[in-house]
């Protein structure tokens, strides 16, 4: 079966390019000596650290033995899809139908765009002016008979037998010619490393030599991977990757309004935004989708811009990104630094998404926590958007610090944000079971030992004494210390001079517990066991 004609857009070093594109990559020049680490290995290198001896799969020790103003980054997989996605969106436009492999190489059928373009040559040089373009001049576009061809095409040399390149980036092989093209090639080129290290133990060091093979024994050999490989090796239209599978061209989510005169009142605004909130979510059900999270930008007639992201505990619905809006409109006009006379134009564009399906009520009724999501985001809607909400459990070292408050809106972005901290670490911080009690502001104590004397922490950060008594603001309690914690000290800004701080437990002979702070010579209640 004869594989049918493909064109492979190829970006050499794409994760280098996307790092140069990134937006923390100010400074960084193209003709510079990098490379881009994972694990300590190379995985990609400019051309520069590439002429000094550098290659991918290295070491990194090794990579800066060879070249010692090698500059070395760690590799983002995430900014390598999030930079390629543009592109990709701008070869769609060009050619429709195209797979992306991986970032930094595309694969489409060459049949459409060689009709229009009135051949294969032509179609390759359209890509590659597209490629220009884009600021990718090192593209190259190899045409060949299936993907795999295609994209070993692409790698080779204009001077390699059997291609032919009739401009600058373009590598063609003529149709029927890819079997005596991928001859020569080496095993490993259409194989893992494990499957080529097999056959090249067996003396199957090319792939002209693999494909020699008879197909029935390579699949009763090697299996299912062995034979796709060995269809890959033969430019058969059954091997796996020969067949090109175009992705489904990504929609755009996000919507906007602009408003010839600008409006300067929250109540206004969201009112003009009603249909702009109906269309986005209207969008997003089309797709079977549901918003967890999104961003608003809002953009005054001076040009400045106010963004903010907003989540939502279930998913927004029309009316709540109504609200959203009315909430920052209504905190962007009490900034003084705000400038303009109001907003020109609102862009609503979704963060976090998922499958409706997954948000669908469940065998069981769920109207219980129903009414309550609509009655608290009702209240939340008249008092504003920090008007309602619940505790989460934050980082630090002291309890009244761990507490912080999460608007009933925003829960899932805060709540992770106070995990994030919550981790630590908190040198001195409570370990254990924390008071049932914690007060908003300590309440001043005093320890005594037998004698009614205070009890003090000494310069071995020890209590002075055997505590006996304890008092709480005006209330001395009748029941005696029956055991304490040996004091842990709290230090925090000691550079400053800040002065440090020491907690205890006690516990009453009748069971009652305290958590009590001492600093400067002072005693504070911090919270209680009930």
């Amino acid at each position: 079966m004869t594989a049918e004609r493909t064109l492979v857009f190829w970006v050499p070093d794409w994760p280098v390019h996307a790092l140069l594109r990134d937006d923390g990559a100010d400074g960084l020049s193209p003709d510079a000596p990098l490379a881009l680490i994972a694990n300590r290995v190379v995985i990609a290198c400019s051309a520069a650290a590439r002429r000094e001896g550098v290659r991918t799969g290295l070491r990194e020790r090794e990579a800066q033995t060879r070249c010692p103003e090698l500059a070395v980054y760690p590799h983002h997989p995430e900014t390598d899809e999030r930079r390629f996605a543009p592109i990709a969106a701008a070869l769609e436009q060009l050619v429709p139908g195209v797979e992306v492999v991986r970032p930094g190489l595309c694969a489409m059928r060459a049949r459409g765009p060689s009709r229009y373009y009135g051949g294969e040559v032509p179609a390759g040089a359209a890509v590659l002016r597209l490629a220009d373009e884009l600021g990718l001049p090192d593209t190259r576009v190899g045409i060949a008979d299936g993907r795999f061809t295609a994209e070993q095409v692409a790698r080779s040399a204009s001077t390699d037998p059997g291609i032919s390149a009739p401009a600058e980036g373009l590598r063609i092989v003529e149709p029927g010619a890819s079997p005596a093209f991928l001859s020569p090639l080496p095993v490993a080129r259409a194989m893992d490393a494990r499957l080529a290290e097999t056959l090249q133990g067996l003396g199957i060091r090319t792939l002209g030599a693999f494909a020699a093979l008879p197909e029935d024994a390579v699949r009763q050999r090697f299996g299912p991977q062995g034979l796709a490989a060995h269809r890959r090796a033969s430019a058969s239209g059954a091997g796996h990757g020969a067949e090109v599978r175009p992705r489904q061209p990504v929609r755009e989510l996000s919507v906007e309004l602009s408003f010839d005169t600008p409006i300067d009142a929250a109540d206004h605004l969201a009112f003009a935004c009603s249909a702009l909130a109906e269309r986005f979510i209207g969008g997003l059900t089309e797709d079977r989708l549901v918003c967890t999270a999104l961003r608003v930008e809002l953009t005054d007639d001076v040009g400045a811009q106010h963004e903010r992201e907003w989540a939502h505990p279930r998913h927004f619905t029309a009316a709540d990104t109504v609200g959203r809006i009315r909430w920052q409109a209504a905190a962007t006009a009490q900034q003084t630094e705000r400038g303009g006379a109001g907003v020109t134009r609102v862009r609503i564009t979704p963060v976090q998404t998922d499958h409706v399906a997954a948000h669908e009520p469940g065998l069981w009724s769920t109207e219980p926590d129903e009414r309550v999501h609509h009655h608290l985001s009702r209240a939340q809607s008249r008092l504003g958007h920090t008007g309602v909400g619940t505790v989460a459990l934050a980082g630090g070292r002291l309890l009244s610090d761990r507490q912080r408050f999460v608007p009933w809106s925003t829960t899932r972005v805060e709540r992770a944000h106070a995990r994030a901290s919550a981790s630590g670490p908190w040198p001195g911080a409570l370990t254990g079971p924390a008071p049932s009690s914690v007060f908003p502001e300590v309440i001043p104590a005093a320890l005594l030992d037998t004698s009614g004397a205070p009890v003090n922490i000494d310069a071995d950060d020890l209590l002075s004494a055997d505590p006996a008594r304890l008092r709480v603001a005006a209330t001395e309690f009748d029941a005696p210390v029956a055991a304490w914690s040996p004091p842990w000290a709290v230090r925090e800004r000691w550079w400053e001079g800040a002065p440090a701080r020491f907690r205890v437990q006690v516990q009453l002979a009748d069971g009652d517990a305290w958590l009590l702070i001492f600093s400067t010579g002072v005693w504070a209640a911090e919270g209680r066991y009930d």
